[in-house]
Parts: C-alpha cells; sequence; structure tokens
C-alpha cells in the first residue's frame, strides 16, 4: 500500500471533511491497483464503535468489494496473535475496593474529609489512578514531587495516595482495564519490533491526547506499512507557529498541541504530514480563517500581518450563523426551529454540545413537531422509569417512609406491573384521596387499614380493594433500617423488595420491571452489583442508597422509539469522526464549551507538570480541536445564551477571538462578515419570539355571584360568619358550588393541626382539674401535653417545639387556671358545648361549638376561645371576628342545651402564643341582643337575589390567601377592583 520510507508515515485530514468517507476514499485510492483481496489484509484501528459501525456503512454501499479489518482501540487482543494480557477486574469490583479502603481510612481519621465525600473521592483517585497508568507515571514520581510550600494539604493528600499506592501494586496480576490496556499495548509494540508485520495497518481518528495511545501511534507510525490517519489537522498553520506549540504550559490549550507533542516524538517535520486523501475541505478559506483566530499567545502580531492576506471572508463567515439568543430557553426553541426546517428541507442536521441541559430542552422543544432525535448520549439511566423505581425502593431502606413517598411508588408505571394494573391504579386513587381527608403522615399496616377500612365502606365490593390495601401494608411499611449490613444483604433485600413491588400482589414474575432496553439495562447493572457485592463491606442504609445512585448514574439508555434519522444530537467526542449538511453548536459560553477544568484534590498544576501527569489544559486543547473541526463544516450555526438562569454569561474565548479578528480587518470586509453572521442569527430569534408570541386575554372581573335564594346556604356555623364579612365569595363556593379545597398528601404540623392539639391538651387537663384539683401544676399539665402529642403528632421536630412553647406559657396559664377555678367550674367543653340558633324568619341556621363554657356560682356564663397564636382586638371581634359575641349571644337565648339560658359575664380568647394574653370580647359595646339582630341583618341582605358574593370583599390584608382565590381568579384584578354581580339561574 506504501512505498517504503525511513520515517514514520502520518497523514492528515482537514477540518470539515468528513472522515470516515475520506478515510475509506484514501484506502481505495491506495489500493487501486492491488488485488481484491488486498483490503482484508489491512487492520485498520479506529477509537469509537460509532465510527466503526460508520466505516462498514459506507463500504456496504459501494462499490462492491472486501471490507478492511476493523478494529476498536480499546479492543486490541488479537491484532498480534499470541499477544494478550490477564483480564481486567470488573470497574465496579475496584470501585467498591477503593470505597472500602476510602472509608476505613475516613473512619479512622474522620477530620481528612466529610463522610459524604466518600463516593466523589473514591472516583476522583480511580480516575487519577487511570491516568497515572496511562501516562505510564509510577507512584513514586508522586512520592518525590516538592511540596515544600503546600505540606499541609499534601500530608492529607498522601493519606489517600497511600491507597493508590497499595492499590497498584497488585495490577500486574490482576489488572483494571486502563492497567491491562497499557501491558497489552507495550506488549504489542515489543511483539512488532521483535517481528514488523508487513501488511498495512492504519491507525485513524485519534489525536493521540492519552499516553498509552500515543505510545501505540508511535509504534504503528514506524512499522514498514504503518499509517498514521490524524483527523482535523491544520494544514494552513504556517511552520513556525508549530514551532511556537513546544511550550507545553503555554500551548496545552491549542487544538494542534496533541500533534505537534507526536510530531516532536515521531522527529517529524511539519511537511513530513500529508494530506490523506485528495479533495478540499468545504470552506479552505474558512479553515485559514479559523486557523488565525487560534493562533497561540500571543496573536495580535500574527492577526496584523497575516489578517489581511485573508481572502474573500464574506465567502467565508457565508455559512456560519450565530445566533445570541437572551435566555438559554430561546437558544433551545430556536436550536429546534431549525432543525425542524432541517428535516422539511431533507438536509440531515447534528447539535454538537457538551450541554446535557441544552440537549434535553432542544428534544422537548422537538416534540412539538413530533421529532425525536438520534440522541448519542441517550438518556442516564438514573433517570428511566426503571433506574427511578430501583431508587424509590432503596430510600423505603432510608428513613421512615412517609405518605409522598408511598403513593410515589405506588404510583410508578412499573410498581404492579403485571396483570390487573388498571385496578391497581383505580385503588390507589381510592386510597390516596382517603389519606387526604383523614391524613396519614407516616403510613404504616394499622393505619392503612383504618383508612382502607373507611374507604371500603363507599365501595359496593370492597374485598379486593381491602386484600390490596393488606398487600400493601405488609409490602411497603417499616423497611427503615438502622446500623450497617453487608453489602450482599442490602442488594439481596432491595431486589425482593423491588420484584414484590413490581410483581403486585399475585407475585407473578411476569412484571415489566426487567423489560424493554431500560429494564435490560438496569438488569445487567443489578446483576453485576450482585456478583461484586462481596468486594463492598458492610454500610449504611444511607450509604447503599448513595452508591447505587452512582451506580445506576453510570448507565445510559438509547432512546426507546425509533428517533428521526436526520436529526442528531452529538457529544463532541461523536462529533470527531461524524459529518452532517448542517451542524449547530450549541452553548458556546465560557465554563460550556469549553468546560471549566474540574477541581483536582490531589495534586495542583505545577505538579502535576513535574509528575509527567496531564495539565488541565488538556481538557481545553481538546474541546479546541473539536471546535475547529465543527466550525469547518459546510453549514454552521453557533449558539449562545445571553444570560443564565442566575447571571449574565462569558461568550466563549474561540468565539471572542473570531469576533475580535474579523472585527479587526474592516478593510477586508470582516466587521460586515461578522454583522451579517449576527444578522442571520437574529432572524431566527425574532423567529422564535413570534412563535412564542400570545394574545393577551381581557382580565376575568372581579367575581360578585348573585345564585338563587333557594341555592344559597341556610346554614352556616358560627366561625363561617367572620368569612361571609370578609370573603363572602369563600361561602358561595363552599356551599353552593360545593366545593372543597384537597388537602394536602403529606400532613404538615401546621397551624389549624397546632390548634386541633392544643385544644385537646387543655381540655383534658382542666377536666383532669376539675375532678382532682391537685393536677393544677405545671408539671401534670406537661404530662398530658406529651401524651396527646404522642399520639396526635407524628412529627418528632414538632412535637418537641409545640411542647417547648406549651412549657414556656405553663406557669402564665396555671396562675390564670387557678384564679378561674376560684369563682367559676366548667360544665361544657368543644364536643359537649355543641350550640344552635334558628332564625325562624329567614329559615336559617347558626351552629357552632365553644372551647369550654364556665358557671359561676351566682349561674353566670364564662365563655372561653383558645388560640395558638394572636388573638383578635377588640376593634376586629366588634367589625369582623364576632365568634365570641355571637356564642354569648346564642347562650343568653338558650342555644347551648348544655348550659341553658344564662346571662354572660364574660367572654374571653386566651392566647396561648410567645406571649400569652387574655382579651375579653366588648360585651359591654355589643350587647347580645344587638349582635343577633345585626347578625340578623347581615344574613338576610344574603338570602335577597339582589346581594353577590363578592370574592375579598374585606380581607384582613392582601398577602391574605384564600382557599378560593384561584377560582375567582385573583390576581387578573385587584382589591381595587370594582366587583361585577353576575345573576345565577
Amino acid at each position: 500500500m506504501f512505498d517504503r520510507s525511513d520515517h514514520a508515515r502520518v497523514f492528515g485530514l482537514a477540518p470539515g471533511v468528513d472522515f470516515p468517507v475520506a478515510l475509506a476514499d484514501g484506502l481505495r485510492a491506495r489500493l487501486t491497483d492491488a488485488p481484491p483481496d488486498a483490503m482484508v489484509r489491512v487492520d485498520l484501528i479506529v477509537n469509537t464503535r460509532r465510527m466503526a459501525r460508520r466505516l462498514r456503512e459506507i463500504f456496504d454501499k459501494g462499490p462492491a468489494g472486501f471490507l478492511p479489518r476493523i478494529r476498536l482501540l480499546g479492543e486490541l487482543d488479537t491484532l498480534v496473535p499470541g499477544v494478550t494480557a490477564p483480564p481486567a477486574i470488573p470497574a465496579l469490583q475496584r470501585r467498591l475496593e477503593l470505597i472500602q479502603l476510602l472509608s476505613g481510612l475516613l473512619e479512622a481519621d474522620p477530620t481528612l474529609a466529610p463522610r459524604a465525600s466518600l463516593y466523589a473521592l473514591s472516583d476522583s483517585l480511580a480516575a487519577l489512578m487511570d491516568e497515572m497508568q496511562g501516562e505510564g507515571v509510577d507512584i513514586s514520581a508522586i512520592e518525590n514531587l516538592d511540596v515544600s510550600d503546600q505540606s499541609g494539604h499534601w500530608d492529607r493528600a498522601k493519606r489517600f495516595l497511600e491507597i493508590a499506592h497499595s492499590y497498584l501494586g497488585q495490577t500486574d496480576s490482576a489488572p483494571d482495564a486502563e492497567a491491562r490496556q497499557r501491558q497489552l499495548t507495550l506488549q504489542i509494540i515489543a511483539a512488532w519490533q521483535a517481528n514488523p508485520p508487513q501488511n498495512p495497518v492504519i491507525l485513524a481518528g485519534s489525536t493521540g491526547s492519552r499516553g498509552t495511545t500515543s505510545l501505540l501511534m508511535q509504534a504503528v507510525a514506524k512499522l514498514p506499512q504503518g499509517a498514521l490517519v490524524l483527523p482535523g489537522f491544520d494544514f494552513d498553520m504556517p511552520t513556525s507557529v508549530w514551532a511556537q506549540l513546544d511550550q507545553e504550559l503555554l500551548s496545552e490549550d491549542h487544538p494542534q498541541y496533541r500533534f505537534r507533542h507526536l510530531m516532536q516524538a515521531l522527529e517529524l517535520p511539519r511537511r513530513g504530514i500529508l494530506p490523506w486523501a485528495e479533495g478540499d475541505a468545504p470552506s479552505p478559506t474558512r479553515n485559514a480563517l479559523v486557523s488565525l483566530s487560534l493562533r497561540p499567545a500571543p496573536v495580535t502580531h500574527a492577526w496584523l500581518s497575516e489578517g489581511p492576506n485573508l481572502t474573500d471572508l464574506a465567502a467565508a463567515t457565508q455559512g456560519i450563523t450565530l445566533v445570541e439568543a437572551p435566555t438559554p430557553r430561546i437558544e433551545a426553541l430556536t436550536i429546534a426551529l431549525r432543525l425542524r426546517k432541517a428535516v422539511e428541507e431533507g438536509k440531515t442536521a447534528a447539535l454538537i454540545t457538551p450541554d446535557r441541559m441544552l440537549t434535553r430542552q432542544v428534544t422537548s422543544a422537538l416534540d412539538r413537531w413530533n421529532i425525536l432525535p438520534d440522541d448519542s448520549a441517550g438518556t442516564p439511566l438514573q433517570l428511566s422509569p426503571p433506574g427511578r423505581f430501583l431508587r424509590h425502593v432503596a430510600a423505603l431502606f432510608l428513613r421512615k417512609m412517609d405518605a409522598e413517598a408511598l403513593l410515589t411508588l405506588l404510583k410508578h408505571p412499573l410498581t404492579h406491573s403485571g396483570a390487573d394494573r388498571n385496578l391497581h391504579q383505580l385503588h390507589t386513587q381510592r386510597l390516596e384521596m382517603q389519606i387526604r381527608r383523614d391524613g396519614l403522615p407516616y403510613p404504616d399496616p394499622d393505619g392503612l387499614a383504618r383508612i382502607a377500612q373507611k374507604a371500603a365502606d363507599r365501595i359496593e365490593e370492597p374485598a379486593a380493594f381491602l386484600d390490596w390495601a393488606a398487600w400493601v401494608g405488609q409490602t411497603f411499611c417499616d423497611h427503615a433500617t438502622i446500623g450497617d449490613l453487608a453489602l450482599t444483604t442490602w442488594v439481596q433485600r432491595h431486589l425482593d423488595l423491588a420484584s414484590a413491588i413490581a410483581s403486585g400482589p399475585t407475585n407473578t414474575p411476569d412484571h415489566e420491571l426487567w423489560r424493554r432496553k431500560a429494564g435490560q439495562a438496569a438488569e445487567k447493572l443489578m446483576k453485576d452489583l450482585t456478583e461484586q457485592a462481596v468486594f463492598g463491606g458492610s454500610m449504611s442504609a444511607a450509604d447503599f442508597s448513595d452508591l447505587l445512585g452512582a451506580v445506576l448514574s453510570g448507565g445510559e439508555v438509547r432512546d426507546r422509539d425509533a428517533p428521526h434519522p436526520g436529526v442528531m444530537i452529538w457529544g463532541t467526542l461523536e462529533a470527531r469522526v461524524q459529518g452532517a449538511d448542517l451542524v449547530i453548536m450549541g452553548g458556546l459560553n465560557d465554563g460550556t464549551w469549553p468546560e471549566a477544568p474540574p477541581p483536582d484534590p490531589w495534586l495542583n498544576r505545577q505538579m502535576r507538570l513535574q509528575a509527567g501527569l496531564l495539565l488541565p489544559e488538556r481538557r481545553i486543547g481538546l474541546s479546541a480541536h473539536d471546535y475547529q473541526q465543527a466550525i469547518a463544516a459546510p453549514e454552521v450555526w453557533i449558539t449562545r445564551a445571553i444570560r443564565s438562569d442566575e447571571a449574565e454569561t462569558v461568550p466563549s474565548r474561540w468565539l471572542n477571538r473570531l469576533g475580535n479578528l474579523l472585527n479587526g480587518l474592516p478593510q477586508e470586509d470582516g466587521a460586515q462578515a461578522w454583522s451579517d453572521m449576527r444578522a442571520r442569527g437574529q432572524y431566527w430569534t425574532e423567529q422564535v419570539q413570534a412563535l412564542e408570541e400570545t394574545t393577551r386575554s381581557t382580565p376575568a372581573p372581579r367575581p360578585s355571584p348573585r345564585p338563587p335564594v333557594t341555592a344559597r346556604p341556610h346554614a352556616l356555623s358560627v366561625t363561617e360568619i367572620k368569612r361571609l364579612i370578609r370573603d363572602p365569595y369563600a361561602i358561595y363556593a363552599k356551599h353552593t358550588l360545593r366545593l372543597r379545597q384537597i388537602n394536602p398528601l403529606v400532613q404538615s404540623p401546621d397551624a389549624p393541626v397546632r390548634g386541633i392539639i392544643l385544644h385537646e391538651i387543655m381540655e383534658r387537663f382542666v377536666k383532669s382539674v376539675s375532678t382532682n384539683a391537685a393536677h393544677l401544676t405545671k408539671e401534670h399539665l406537661l404530662a398530658i401535653a406529651r401524651e396527646v402529642l404522642e399520639a396526635e403528632a407524628p412529627w418528632p421536630a414538632a412535637r418537641a417545639m409545640w411542647l417547648a412553647r406549651i412549657e414556656r406559657v405553663a406557669d402564665w396559664f396555671i396562675a390564670q387556671e387557678a384564679k378561674r377555678q376560684s369563682y367559676s367550674s366548667p360544665v361544657a367543653f368543644e364536643k359537649a358545648a355543641r350550640g344552635k340558633h334558628i332564625f325562624e324568619k329567614l329559615g336559617f341556621t347558626l351552629t357552632g361549638f365553644a372551647d369550654r363554657i364556665d358557671l359561676t356560682d351566682a349561674g353566670d356564663a364564662l365563655i372561653y376561645d383558645y388560640k395558638t397564636g394572636t388573638p383578635p382586638s377588640k376593634k376586629e371581634q366588634k367589625l369582623f371576628d364576632k365568634q365570641l359575641l355571637i356564642e354569648a349571644a346564642m347562650v343568653e337565648e338558650g342555644g347551648f342545651s348544655e348550659v341553658g339560658t344564662a346571662p354572660v359575664a364574660n367572654a374571653i380568647f386566651i392566647g396561648l402564643g410567645s406571649k400569652p394574653l387574655e382579651i375579653s370580647a366588648p360585651l359591654d359595646e355589643e350587647p347580645p341582643a344587638e349582635v343577633l339582630a345585626g347578625l340578623e341583618e347581615l344574613i338576610a341582605s344574603y338570602l335577597t337575589a339582589a346581594q353577590g358574593f363578592t370574592s375579598r370583599r374585606m380581607v384582613k390584608t392582601d398577602e391574605a390567601a384564600g382557599d378560593y382565590d384561584q377560582l375567582a381568579r385573583f390576581g387578573e384584578w385587584d382589591g381595587t377592583t370594582l366587583a361585577t354581580p353576575e345573576d345565577l339561574t
């Protein structure tokens, strides 16, 4: 295939060239005069499976002929007969072993690092070990570093690196994947040196950024019939500039640095690298422009001297569109709109970006047109249905299950995914509504049985529902585990529980958990975890949950449906060896493209350089090379968001360079070319704004419905009178429309619940004191409080806080209660103190409960009402909160049967908040007879057809939220809006 040569054989393909197509064309051209079977003897080594598939597709399209032996760079076992290496230990086994070693170190010395960082530290240490093995750096090079200026940090880091030292010592007999790859590569190189192969061996598509790969590339280039084909080689960069790349610290972030490093290792001059195939790049003038913009620093003098030599900048940038969107959302919509247009035009289009959030937003936007892109990264396994399901199940071991966790699992599509899934969904809905009605913060078997029985009372055939509820109680409850268990035990318990939940009550194996691509991937991962669990030692439920999440996050699932063949989403690695009619480079902001180097907890930049490890700039250089290749496509879009969710963004350094270079060449129309690029992008953002434009709807009026008198409420409770005065619309919605707010799924320790519990405590205490005066003590009050809180408040933190509040007011309350007991006796409490008053003329019934009614020796009544917050003032009671005034009037009218007719001497709010106090109702200013008369007049007005139930008529504050504000469309109007009466029939 190749003529004999005394130097290494290296070829290149310019940026923008479709690499697999050009690679195949070059092979065919060199074997034109060779026998047909010559292609079979070619060993073609590529670096990704995607490229291998693409090459096979290209050869399959014809002309008819043989295929070369296509091999992957990471699978070289059969490249040289008889050369192999011991099998690599599974990656998960190594991860678990490292976790155990680091866990022991952190337990012995917790000051080294927080335990929460265990998995991050183990992954970071594993990455460092991989890098050391890939670059051929011995641990002694790390230990001998000069660390005189950072001894404190280094002492801590050495404790961890000692683990790496001992672990790496085992890699000769039991190598991990990186160590095995280097061992195999060195053996292949040795075999070639002893007996060079005479058949063509070509390594194509790699930049040689890792040490092991670079060694193999050097060996291939020196073989009698060996050759390298470099992707994205810059043929436009002058030889003098190549020489400037020798300064490692200054040039590592240049896109061509790795090629210069390879040229030095092979002692190959720039002129020794020739084009692999005939044909030009899509835009040679653009390649020259981009090459000049990426010159290593300092660049200004090169721009000034070489910039005027650039020709036809308008043509060079004609295929480039620069989209500067105001927000990430607009950026994603603009990209989606262009991809849709590409589909209509019959073009292949690819979005290239390292920003996974952007790709998800674009995928979501494309769904509007039923376009599913072919995403090379797929979906993270942890976000797939099986991944989420397995993480939810693991969370059952972690903490006491609350109602939200239960319903989350019950509603998951993989729960009870065998037969009768429809009945499971129906039962779940019934259980949820009953939990919302009655409250069940932390479900247990007894609580679920009680709730289920209440729901079953409304079902015609409840047996199936009750059986299902019993299965829920037995399967989901009481899994929270304290203490450490062996990982093997955790995995088995987790799999058993996941299977039981997925199977349903019948325990059928015919469920959906392990089906489809996501289920199969999850099953494979869990089998791997089961096999390697013996290396995981013991851990807590929290550690197991974190480990499972970390393991799942490492998997991915390709799209479940058939994607569109012409719309692709590529990572930067896949884009290196792919071609498309339209390339969209998304998220071109600094920190995204290039990505900011991750923090290194072990070695700083200078220490890495001394040890011979890779510098952080390497990532930037690789990203720059990806950028240089992608921007050379026939049609290119460059997109960025001007602002992120938090702040204004900074354009990518390469985009800044390109803009500065063009704007600095006004005589060559560079500034106009840059302006045209932006104008083309502005057109598309305007299209998105037009697509998103909405027609403003007329705001809803402030409602004041006037239903028929027969449909209006003819009975209210005393506490609802306050609502009738302040927010009549709420009374209309509740009693006329019969709408009720759905309670939250997870009952929280809010003010209403606190009030109910406080009333129960006070009722029990006062009853106890009435039977035995010796119980009038702080200790007895707190004992009752603890008992009630333990039974009624399932929130440990709330129990402690509420008990502390009661303890703070206990002395005051005991003193005040002693005074009350000295001149009166309790005769009725909340449940027994039920009152009723009928307005005969109106046909209206008023009902109410008093917290407590006492009678004095003279027969006068005393009414008390407990408040957990601040009681209403006297002025507020006169105008709005008339609860005690109305109850006093009802007592005097004989409305409370337990009390009879009695004059009311006083009615008092007892405030038990942070500042305890008593506030009496203004009985002298608001006599009971006047109160009833005024109330009757108020009710009569709302029982006339002309009176509307105005929303938020006299709310206490504008910020006060009502249960029916959304129904009234509050927000489209405010308190200054006049009400709009509406007659209803």
